[in-house]
């Protein structure tokens, strides 16, 4: 028995670092001799706080108290609160302390999915007989252990699939842990605003609320068919959803020999280039991270882009040697970006390798400044991984990211 519930078949963790951003942006301010902690005081991080351009990226729980939400354009939350302090994004931070929690999960075990920066889910299935089955207390000592050993706090939800336990790391925050099986759907779901689904966008949520649907209960029982015939495949799929149907597997790196990708969904909607930039740069370093924990090479790169109306779309390229190094996927990344984006609404993007090598046949580049092989550039990226997770990432800045960064301040001038 877990609690009152019989442990289920398969049990799923969903692990979400609270405020993800702004935790990791306070914790290096503090290593650098802040004496403010960014998350006592009203703070976000946001792009370009010199011009107050952007949007919200992350909050403190203090600027929520004045209204701020992420997502909202960064001169909104000045006006809420004029003393907010804002910080600029640090990817190769919160790539640091991304890492820093995966490889302290991975001493539970292997089967871990990365699903964004700062999200993974956990199959601990084959932990029962070492844990008894006590998987709560498994849940607190990985929480625990990370907000001890790490510094930050996180939710973790538990059920029998990812989506139910995503849904339960989204309750009562920060630092808890929360169930969500079956038989607590009724009870700790569908009492929630149908908005508070995952997947359900502003679009949907509107097309909902005329149709009488106010809470997930409220779609749960809603006629599959006619939520079909209205919205199609979706229907179906944010039926399933309420219902706490879904039976995808965690993608562990053994179940993508074929194609390694990583994707997110975000809580708002990206309508600027520049944030959608600084989702790819995350998106991207997660995957040539997993391309080199995995000794593979990607031959093709995509980028997937899903808009606010949950329509899909996506562009593709082969590039000339396969790679894993995070320049070359954030490069090629942002070039299909730029010709696949129809300047809708983004509520999900994604950046997805395919035809994955183990040795790389290599043709060298005449054109390339340094003529480094590939062998070399994995050496160059492990160096570079290891300098910033002693010393941090101001002292070492891949050049051709500071190049993309100016080219994006002339796209937003």
């Amino acid at each position: 028995m877990q609690g009152l519930f019989m442990v289920p078949e398969r049990v799923i963790f969903h692990i979400d670092v609270n405020s993800a951003y702004l935790s990791w942006e306070a914790l290096e301010l503090l290593k650098q001799g802040s004496n403010i902690d960014l998350r006592t005081v009203p703070s976000i991080v946001a792009g370009d706080p010199s011009k107050r351009r952007g949007v919200v990226l992350a909050k403190s729980i203090p600027a929520k108290k004045y209204g701020i939400i992420t997502g909202e354009p960064v001169v909104k939350a000045v006006k809420k609160c004029p003393a907010v302090k804002i910080v600029p994004p640090s990817h190769d931070v919160y790539a640091r302390y991304s890492k820093a929690m995966t490889d302290l999960l991975y001493s539970f075990t292997p089967d871990i999915e990365k699903y964004s920066i700062d999200e993974c889910f956990i199959d601990v299935t084959g932990l029962k007989l070492k844990y008894k089955n006590d998987f709560l207390s498994l849940a607190y000592l990985m929480k625990n252990r990370i907000r001890d050993e790490l510094g930050f706090t996180v939710n973790i939800g538990i059920s029998e699939n990812k989506l139910l336990a995503k849904m339960a790391s989204d309750f009562k925050k920060p630092d808890r842990v929360h169930t969500l099986f079956r038989e607590e759907i009724q009870e700790k779901m569908w009492p929630l605003p149908v908005s508070r689904l995952f997947m359900v966008g502003k679009a949907s949520n509107a097309k909902f609320q005329v149709m009488g649907i106010k809470t997930i209960g409220d779609l749960a029982r809603t006629d599959v068919v006619l939520l079909e015939q209205k919205f199609g495949k979706y229907g179906r799929m944010i039926w399933e959803y309420a219902n706490g149907i879904d039976d995808s597997a965690v993608q562990t790196q053994e179940s993508e020999a074929k194609d390694l990708s990583n994707e997110t969904t975000v809580e708002f909607d990206i309508t600027d280039r520049e944030t959608a930039r600084l989702y790819l740069l995350s998106l991207s370093e997660t995957v040539g991270m997993r391309l080199r924990k995995a000794g593979l090479y990607a031959g093709v790169i995509a980028v997937n882009l899903k808009n606010s109306n949950f329509e899909s779309y996506s562009r593709r390229k082969k590039i000339g040697n396969p790679t894993q190094d995070t320049n070359v996927i954030f490069k090629t990344a942002i070039e299909l970006f730029d010709t696949v984006w129809r300047n809708d609404p983004i509520r999900l993007i994604g950046v997805a390798t395919s035809e994955l090598v183990r040795e790389p046949v290599e043709q060298l580049n005449m054109f390339d400044n340094l003529l480094i092989k590939q062998s070399e550039r994995k050496k160059l990226n492990e160096s570079i991984d290891k300098i910033r997770e002693k010393y941090g990432s101001k002292y070492i800045v891949r050049g051709s990211l500071l190049n993309f960064s100016k080219d994006s301040n002339k796209d937003t001038e």
